[in-house]
Formats: structure tokens, C-alpha cells, sequence
């Protein structure tokens, strides 16, 4: 028997992104929706983002360390192949994510089946 697929694959190129990369790592772990992994790629960094990844002992982080820098695409591109969730999302390593975004996307998603690709833009604003 096959186990149930990963609802969500989130992909999180990182390179140089110490400053607020612990910002946008927290901001997914603490999703209202919980089905995920979460794909961290780390670009060949030479600053602390290795150190700041290796600090979270989170069974849906997957660490992958491309050890020296083959730009965005190639890593996004890795990230893909990767991905073992039924859909992708893409997040920067300065991103911040609300609470219940991925709750509100899966529930679109699903109840849109013929929507393939979706953006958003939300302020946290009332």
C-alpha cells in the first residue's frame, strides 16, 4: 500500500538569506493547515542560512544543499523534481506567510478544479 501523498510541496530557494530567513521559515511551520513539506534549497550560501536551516527539527523540512551557487532557476527547477506534494508553492526566503494561508489556497484549489495556477498578494489588513 502506497502512503496518502503530501497535500502541499513548498519550495524555498535560499541564498544569502540570513537576514530574514527565520521570519519566513516560521511563518510556514505555523500554517493552520498542515499537510506539508516543506523544500528548503540552499544555494551555496556563505553566510548563516545553513546554520539557521540546521537549527529546526521539523519532520516536514527537507534540507537540500545545491554546496555551490547555480542561480534560481536551476534551483526552483530542482525544487520541482523534488516536490512530492499534490500541488507547489513557491515562497522567497523574505517572504512572510499569514497563519492560514495554505488553508484558504488548498480550499480554492480544490473547489476550482479548473484552476491550475494561482497567485496572491495579501496585506494582513482587515
Amino acid at each position: 500500500m502506497t502512503p496518502e501523498k503530501t497535500k502541499i510541496s513548498v519550495i524555498l530557494p535560499v541564498y544569502n538569506g540570513e537576514k530574514y530567513l527565520k521570519i519566513a521559515i516560521d511563518s510556514i511551520l505555523g500554517q493552520t493547515f498542515k499537510d506539508f513539506e516543506l523544500l528548503i534549497l540552499d544555494d551555496g550560501s556563505t553566510d548563516e542560512s545553513k546554520k539557521i536551516i540546521a537549527s529546526y527539527d521539523d519532520s516536514r523540512i527537507r534540507f537540500i544543499d545545491n554546496q555551490k551557487n547555480m542561480g534560481l532557476i536551476f534551483t526552483l527547477n530542482r525544487g520541482l523534481t523534488e516536490a512530492k506534494g499534490e500541488y507547489v508553492a513557491r515562497m522567497d526566503q523574505d517572504d512572510i506567510s499569514l497563519p492560514n494561508r495554505f488553508q484558504k489556497q488548498y480550499f480554492f484549489l480544490e473547489n476550482n478544479q479548473n484552476v491550475n495556477l494561482m497567485g496572491v498578494w495579501e496585506t494582513g489588513k482587515a
